[in-house]
C-alpha cells in the first residue's frame, strides 16, 4: 500500500486521458463538501445531547479551523507526496471523523464529536481541499481557471448531495432524527470513504515534460520550478495589502458561514410550517448558489477587476443582510432569494481571492500566500457560527422565538460586512519600492487588474 501511494507510482502512463482527473477531484470535493450540510444535524444533536445551539455549533467551527490550518501548513507536504497519498489521507481522516463522531453520539460524549467530526474530520477537509487543485493545474495549463473551478465548485456543491441524503437517512433509520444520528454518521462515513478512495485510485500526475496537445508544458514540481516575478511569501506576509485582504476574506466568510451553518434551523424559525425535509431542501438551494457563485463571480472578476468584484460582495451584501433583518419574514421566496445571493457571494469570495493575490504579489509563491490567507477562513469558522448561535441562545433565554432569535445577529453581520468593505477600499497596488524576488518587473505591472 505505501508504494502504491507514492508519487512515483501515480505518474500517468502513455495514453492516459487528463479528463479522468476532474471526476477524481470531484469525488473528493463533493465528499468533503458535506460539511456545508452540517446544519441538518444541528437540531437532532441539540436534542440528543440536551445542550445549546452554541455547544453544537462548536463542532462546525473546529472543522473549519482545522480545514484552514491544515490547508495552510500542509501544502508543501501535498506537493512533495503527490495527490494520491494526500487524497488517501484525506479520506481516512474524513471518514474516521464520522466514525469517532458517531461513537461520541452513541456514548453521549460531546468531546468525542468535537474530536471526530471537528478535529480529525477538519484535517481531512483541509488536505482534501488542496490536494486535487494543484494536480488539475498541472494537467490543464491551458485552462487552469476552468480546471480549478470544477474542483472548487464541487466543494461548494457537496451539500446538494449531503443535505437530502442525510435527511433521508435520519428519517429512515429511527423514529426520531436524534435517534438516527449514529447509523446516519456510519453510513455517510462509509459512502464518502468509498468515493474518496475511488478518486485516489484514479488520480495521476503528468509525466515529466508532458504537454497537452497544442498547449503549454505542464508545470514542474516546485523544487524545479523556475522563479517567476513577484514577492516571496515572507515578503508578502509583511505587507499592509496582505492583512487588508485577510480582513476582506475574513469578513466575507464570517457573514456567509453564519447563515450557512445555521441555515436549516433558521428557515424553520423564520417561517411556521417549514419542516425538516423542506429545511434540508433549503440547505441544498444555498449549496447550489454557493457552488455557482464560485464559478460565475470569479469569472466576472476577470473583466470587472478583483477590487470592484469585492465591492459587490461586501457592499451589496450589507444591503441584503438589512433586507433579511427588516423584511425577511414577509415572504419565503424573498428569504430564499436574498440568502441565495449572499451565499453566491460567499462562494465567489473563495474563488476570487487567489487571483486577487496574484494581481498584488505576482505569481511567485502565490500558492503559499494563498495558503496563509486561508487562516482567515479558520477564524471566520469560529466567528460566524459563534455570533449567530450566541445571539440565538441569548434570545431564547429572554423568552423570544421565531425570527427574533436572529435579528440582532443579522445587524451584526451588516457591521462585519461594512468592515470588510472598508478594508477592500483601502487596498492599493504595491508601491514601486516593493522589491520583487527577481530582476523582472514586479507586482506593479498589475495595477489595472487590482483596480
Amino acid at each position: 500500500m505505501p508504494s502504491f501511494l507514492d508519487r512515483e507510482r501515480s505518474v500517468a502512463p502513455p495514453g492516459y486521458s487528463r479528463w479522468l482527473i476532474p471526476p477524481a477531484a470531484l469525488a473528493v470535493h463533493l465528499s468533503i463538501g458535506q460539511v456545508y450540510a452540517f446544519s441538518v444535524f444541528k437540531t437532532p444533536l441539540v436534542e440528543r445531547f440536551d445542550t445549546s445551539l452554541t455547544a453544537i455549533g462548536v463542532v462546525f467551527s473546529i472543522a473549519i479551523v482545522m480545514l484552514g490550518l491544515s490547508a495552510a501548513f500542509g501544502g508543501k507536504w501535498v506537493e512533495r507526496n503527490g495527490p494520491r497519498k494526500a487524497m488517501f489521507v484525506s479520506g481516512v481522516c474524513w471518514a474516521g471523523g464520522f466514525l469517532v463522531g458517531s461513537l461520541g453520539v452513541a456514548t453521549g460524549q460531546l468531546w468525542l464529536l468535537y474530536l471526530g467530526y471537528g478535529f480529525l474530520g477538519g484535517i481531512g477537509l483541509g488536505i482534501g481541499y488542496i490536494s486535487p487543485v494543484s494536480t488539475l493545474i498541472k494537467w490543464f495549463p491551458d485552462r487552469p481557471g476552468m480546471a480549478t473551478g470544477l474542483a472548487i465548485m464541487g466543494f461548494g456543491g457537496g451539500a446538494l448531495i449531503a443535505s437530502p441524503l442525510s435527511s433521508a437517512l435520519l428519517d429512515r433509520y429511527a423514529a426520531t432524527p436524534s435517534e438516527a444520528i449514529v447509523p446516519t454518521f456510519l453510513t455517510l462515513g462509509a459512502v464518502y470513504f468509498t468515493a474518496m478512495m475511488l478518486g485516489a485510485a484514479t488520480v495521476r500526475v503528468p509525466p515529466p515534460g508532458w504537454t497537452p496537445e497544442g498547449g503549454a508544458p505542464a508545470q514542474a514540481p516546485p523544487e524545479r520550478e523556475q522563479v517567476q516575478d513577484g514577492l516571496s511569501v515572507e515578503a508578502a506576509f509583511r505587507t499592509r495589502q496582505f492583512w487588508l485582504l485577510w480582513i476582506v476574506l475574513f469578513c466575507n466568510v464570517t457573514a456567509g458561514i453564519g447563515i450557512l451553518e445555521q441555515a436549516a434551523p433558521m428557515v424553520q424559525d423564520f417561517f411556521t410550517g417549514v419542516g425538516p425535509a423542506e429545511a434540508a431542501g433549503y440547505v441544498g438551494v444555498l449549496s447550489l448558489c454557493n457552488m455557482l457563485g464560485r464559478f460565475i463571480w470569479s469569472s466576472t472578476s476577470d473583466a470587472l477587476g478583483r477590487k470592484r468584484t469585492y465591492i459587490g460582495y461586501l457592499g451589496l451584501g450589507c444591503v441584503l443582510y438589512l433586507v433579511i433583518a427588516v423584511a425577511g419574514t414577509s415572504s419565503v421566496a424573498l428569504f430564499v432569494a436574498v440568502t441565495g445571493v449572499i451565499l453566491s457571494f460567499y462562494g465567489g469570495g473563495f474563488s476570487t481571492i487567489p487571483a486577487y493575490l496574484k494581481d498584488l504579489f505576482g505569481s511567485f509563491n502565490v500558492g503559499a500566500v494563498h495558503g496563509r490567507i486561508l487562516t482567515a477562513w479558520s477564524c471566520a469558522g469560529i466567528a460566524g457560527p459563534l455570533i449567530v448561535n450566541v445571539v440565538a441562545d441569548s434570545q431564547l433565554a429572554a423568552g423570544r422565538s421565531g425570527a427574533d432569535l436572529y435579528t440582532a445577529s443579522l445587524y451584526l453581520m451588516v457591521a462585519v460586512m461594512a468592515v470588510g468593505f472598508t478594508a477592500n477600499m483601502l487596498v492599493r497596488p504595491l508601491s514601486a519600492s516593493a522589491t520583487p524576488t527577481t530582476g523582472k518587473a514586479g507586482p506593479d505591472r498589475s495595477r489595472e487588474a487590482v483596480a
